[in-house]
Parts: C-alpha cells; sequence; structure tokens
C-alpha cells in the first residue's frame, strides 16, 4: 500500500511538472525582449541624447503596439554615457550584466570605441546612430552596425570629387594635424589614386599664419588649382584666407568640418565646396505631446528610431533573437526599410550606400555667404 501510494505521488508530480512546463512555455516565450539605449543624457550632449531617447521610446512603443517581434514585446533599458569613454565602458557592462543582447547606440565615436570592446565579449549587437570613427568597423567587430557615414567614406567622396571635377589639374591635399582632418586626408588620397589621380602635395597645417603662409608658396609654386582639406572651420578659414590674399584663387573642397557659422565670414569663401551628411528626415510628434522636440533633439530622434527598426528587422530576418544570428542576417546587405530611408550594410556593419550631400558656399542676393540650399551634384 505504502509503495502504491508513493507511485501515486510519483504520477501526480509527474503531472504537475509537466503541467508546470506547459504553462511556463508561453510565458517564457513571451518575457520582453530588453533593448538597450547608451546615450549622452547629461553634460554638453544632452540635447543629442534626448532626442534618441524620444525616438528609441517612440519605435520601441509603436513596435509593441503591432504585435512586438517573433511575438515577444520590447523593454527600453536607458543608460546615459554623457559621451564619456569611460562612462560608456560602464555602461556597456552593465547591458552585459543585465541580460541585454541589443543596444542602441552610443552616439559618439569615443564613446562607441569604449563601448565597442564590451559589446563584442559580451556577444551584444549594437547599432550607433552617430559614431563617424573610421576604424570604428575595422577592429574586426563583428556586431557592430552604424548608421551614419563613416570619415573614411565622406573622406573618399572628396577625393572623388577633387579627381573628377579636377581631372589632369594639379591639385593637393591638406589635413589640420588632427587624427580627424588627417584619416579624411588620407582617405582622399587613396579615392583620388584609385581613381588613376594623385596630388601634388600632401601637407598638414594648422591655424597659424606663418605656417598657412609657407603652404600657399608651396601652393603657388606648384600650381595648385584645387585642394582637399580635411579638418575644421577655423584652419581653413585661415588657409582660404591667406591664399586670397596672395592672390590665389585656389578651390577649395571640405567635409562638414566647415559647418560653423564663422565660416561664412571667411572673405573669399565663395565657390568651396562641402561635403555634408545627409540631414535626417525630422520624425513626426507622437499623438499627445506637448513639448515639441527642439533642433538638438531631431537630429537623433529619427536615427535611433531607425537603429531600433534595424534590430526589429534583424531579428525577423533571422528568425531568432540570438545576436550572432542577428549579425549574420543585417550583414547579408539585404535592404532594411526605415524612417531613414532604404538602408543595407556591408560585410563590416558600414551603411553600403551612406547619405552625404555635397553644398557649395555661394553668395545669396543679400550679400551673405551661405550654403543652405546650395546643393550640386556629386
Amino acid at each position: 500500500m505504502a509503495a502504491g501510494w508513493g507511485r501515486g505521488v510519483m504520477k501526480r508530480s509527474a503531472w504537475a511538472i509537466l503541467l508546470t512546463v506547459a504553462l511556463a512555455g508561453p510565458l517564457a516565450a513571451a518575457e520582453p525582449l530588453k533593448i538597450g539605449l547608451a546615450a549622452p543624457l547629461s553634460g554638453p550632449d544632452a540635447g543629442f541624447g534626448q532626442g534618441a531617447r524620444l525616438g528609441a521610446e517612440q519605435a520601441v512603443a509603436e513596435i509593441n503596439r503591432a504585435g512586438g517581434v517573433l511575438g515577444r514585446k520590447l523593454q527600453l533599458v536607458v543608460q546615459d554615457d554623457a559621451a564619456d569613454p569611460k562612462q560608456a565602458a560602464a555602461v556597456a557592462r552593465r547591458f552585459a550584466a543585465s541580460g541585454v543582447r541589443f543596444v542602441i547606440g552610443p552616439l559618439t565615436s569615443g564613446a562607441s570605441a569604449a563601448a565597442s570592446t564590451v559589446f563584442e565579449e559580451a556577444g551584444i549587437v549594437s547599432v550607433t546612430p552617430g559614431a563617424t570613427w573610421a576604424p570604428l568597423t575595422r577592429r574586426g567587430a563583428g556586431l557592430l552596425f552604424r548608421l551614419s557615414g563613416s570619415d573614411a567614406q565622406q573622406g573618399a567622396l572628396g577625393g572623388t570629387l577633387l579627381a573628377e571635377r579636377f581631372r589632369g589639374k594639379s591639385v593637393a591635399i591638406v589635413h589640420d594635424k588632427t587624427s580627424f582632418g588627417r584619416g579624411l586626408a588620407d582617405e582622399a588620397a587613396r579615392a583620388l589614386k584609385a581613381r588613376g589621380g594623385g596630388e601634388r602635395l600632401f601637407e598638414g597645417v594648422s591655424r597659424d599664419d606663418r605656417e598657412t603662409s609657407a603652404l600657399v608658396a608651396k601652393l603657388r609654386a606648384l600650381g595648385i588649382e584645387a585642394i582637399y582639406f580635411g579638418g575644421l572651420s577655423v584652419p581653413a578659414a585661415s588657409l582660404i584666407r591667406t591664399m586670397r590674399e596672395a592672390g590665389l584663387t585656389t578651390v577649395v573642397i571640405g567635409s562638414d568640418g566647415l559647418l560653423d557659422k564663422e565660416f561664412s565670414q571667411v572673405p573669399g569663401a565663395e565657390g568651396t565646396l562641402m561635403t555634408v551628411p545627409a540631414a535626417p528626415p525630422r520624425l513626426p510628434e507622437p499623438k499627445g505631446t506637448r513639448t515639441p522636440r527642439g533642433p538638438e533633439a531631431d537630429l537623433f530622434a529619427g536615427p535611433a528610431y531607425a537603429a531600433v527598426e534595424v534590430v526589429r528587422q534583424g531579428i525577423e530576418a533571422a528568425r531568432s533573437a540570438e545576436p550572432a544570428r542577428v549579425a549574420a542576417a543585417l550583414h547579408g546587405g539585404a535592404p532594411l526599410r526605415t524612417v531613414l530611408g532604404e538602408v543595407a550594410f556591408d560585410a563590416g556593419g558600414d551603411l553600403v550606400k551612406p547619405p552625404f550631400t555635397v553644398f557649395a558656399w555661394r553668395r545669396l542676393p543679400d550679400g551673405r555667404l551661405d550654403f543652405a540650399g546650395n546643393e550640386v551634384s556629386p
């Protein structure tokens, strides 16, 4: 009798276990899928970070209203990295410890570089809406994707412009001795060479008048007709000013480093060409929003929204929330439809077609020098 009672208990226990598993299965499958957001929510870049947060929150809410991803709702986990590399690495470790396997951000290159190593080791897919540092995707990172064009891609476009618009002419490549400027210049030189061209002069220069004067003397001696300038607006302005004072009409091609209101005050800057990342479309405000987003927030609201869309479509394409499988699906190059338009990633995680626009600084009827509305064909 005792043995029979024991077998009965065992049978009932077995059924209880099966019932528990049956009930727990759907519940486990329905657990929210955590997606992290690493953005500067404090410090000087907080405006951009707040925009990224609003965009990511809006995307997650709309995806959840539509049923989620593979039957699972998304849960956004927000962390402030203050655009600081050390804090970004700490945030990445917190995401890894809490089971986050997909991250939107960081926004800046320094923060992304610091966090990406942690993400790779932890098996976390990250999609950065704004980091442009070229080596970011060249360090063997297989789980990193970016929705902005890289500095390398922008520099290559500058070199292409130099090759195609000044074919057979005497050209030079100049940089401002910063890592940003030198990186652009190196890529411009590669693109120029790939198209059968070559620079007569490759040199670095600062804003120092003595340096620019010496450089201008070299430009005159070599008969340079066009320059690709890699760097920021202040040293570029100094060089242009010195060239015009010396009577040189040499054309300058620059990057978005020239995006400075002071550049419009530079004598002789008219005709300067500038490559600029395409402005993201303005993300519609969610219904019921009382406080509209400001200009800074708008710069990253759309890209952050698109980054969530990329994660969703990667999971759906892989039919799995396993980061390695999702990364493989995204690396496949299939086009993804986002609020930024159609995007696709190459084997390194960069955009196949980076969104850059070429503008010319021109004199307006009212006498002002501006690039707005002066888009030219690449």
